[in-house]
């Protein structure tokens, strides 16, 4: 793991990041006008990347909750899925302090940034092929603003296509598989996991020790890489 100086407690947003007001696709633009009239209190706009940008691993999810991030602004903060994914990032060295679902909570990351394929809440949490590529930019931005970036973990099958797309990688040769890993051109390694939501975890599809296993072999593989 790197030192523990690399931490933020706020979320930090890339300079080629959406505007509030993103245009680039007209269901989800709608979808946000109409929730801004329900719930005027909540963040409801494309959420920013949540960690340093001078890190080794990004955590790439699918889209904001609507009661997760969509409502809290910050990255898998006040849904089940952040329950799971922030225990498991603390468990495994990669956060600090108490998650407490507030993007206020003092929750700091550590050698951790956290961002999502698509930065705007879909109807039905399932963006369309269009808007996951109109996105896909933002994505590539990101790892170009991170320049020690040497593991990226894609929450699902959506994320982990997205991260391929952004590379210019062909998906049938890295194929999705929960535990699976894919060194890319680059020389970054992409970890695949079952997305940490509701229905994969009382499914069973992902059981939390799943989730621990594949953070644990990130934490390993940074470290083979700090010592080397």
């Amino acid at each position: 793991m790197a030192k523990k100086g690399i931490t933020t407690s706020t979320v930090a947003e890339s300079s080629a990041a959406p505007a509030a007001d993103c245009p680039l696709c007209p269901r989800l633009g709608a979808f946000r006008d109409t929730l801004r009239r329900q719930h005027p209190g909540w963040h409801n706009s494309p959420v920013p990347s949540f960690g340093d940008t001078g890190v080794r691993l990004l955590v790439v999810g699918l889209a904001p909750g609507k009661h997760g991030a969509n409502r809290t602004g910050r990255p898998f903060t006040g849904d089940y899925a952040g329950d799971l994914l922030f225990e498991t990032l603390i468990a495994g060295g990669f956060a600090e302090g108490a998650y407490d679902a507030r993007p206020d909570d003092g929750l700091r990351l550590v050698d951790c940034r956290i961002t999502n394929a698509v930065r705007c809440l879909p109807p039905g949490n399932k963006p369309g092929s269009e808007e996951i590529r109109a996105c896909n930019p933002y994505l590539a931005a990101e790892f170009d603003a991170m320049p020690r970036l040497a593991a990226i973990l894609a929450l699902g099958r959506i994320a982990h296509d997205a991260v391929l797309m952004a590379h210019g990688l062909v998906r049938a040769r890295h194929p999705f598989g929960h535990g699976a890993t894919h060194r890319l051109a680059s020389g970054r390694v992409l970890y695949d996991s079952y997305h940490c939501s509701r229905y994969n975890t009382n499914t069973r599809r992902l059981t939390p020790a799943m989730f621990q296993a594949v953070l644990a072999r990130i934490g390993e593989d940074l470290k083979g890489l700090q010592a080397s």
